[in-house]
């Protein structure tokens, strides 16, 4: 179980370190792509393209090194739940927009595959506040 763990660790932790550093490598951009789920004011939008990336990467990071374990999870948990509901969202109200989860990288758009994904991520997440113990 131990093994178990420590890949899911690894999956989970490295998804966030990677993601986070795309995004502070294109600030700019993530930030139009924050814009674009027209969610939140504009006044926010800033700090919340500066922080989120870096929040992302020492989670992830954290999460990685198997320090602080539990508590890591649940924030990556909620983050999860916040990306769920934005991506949600976009596909009701017909955004077509791109998703911003991996910076410019992919271009990925907000899909059906992209809610797919981050509820595996938070499935995942969630089995490690359940399971991990620090």
């Amino acid at each position: 179980m131990k093994l178990i763990e420590l890949l899911v660790r690894l999956v989970v932790g490295g998804v966030f370190v990677v993601a986070g550093a795309l995004k502070i490598l294109h600030p700019t951009a993530f930030v139009n792509d924050i814009a674009n789920y027209r969610l939140m004011p504009h006044d926010l939008i800033n700090m919340l393209a500066i922080t989120l990336p870096w929040v992302e990467v020492v989670a992830g990071g954290l999460l990685i090194a198997g320090i602080w374990k539990r508590a890591n999870a649940l924030l990556i948990t909620f983050l999860m739940i916040v990306f769920l509901v934005a991506i949600g969202q976009a596909l009701y109200r017909g955004l077509d927009i791109r998703c911003g989860c991996f910076g410019t990288v992919e271009a990925r758009r907000v899909s059906a595959l992209a809610l797919a994904e981050d509820a595996a991520l938070l499935g995942m997440s969630l089995w490690l506040f359940w399971r991990v113990r620090d």
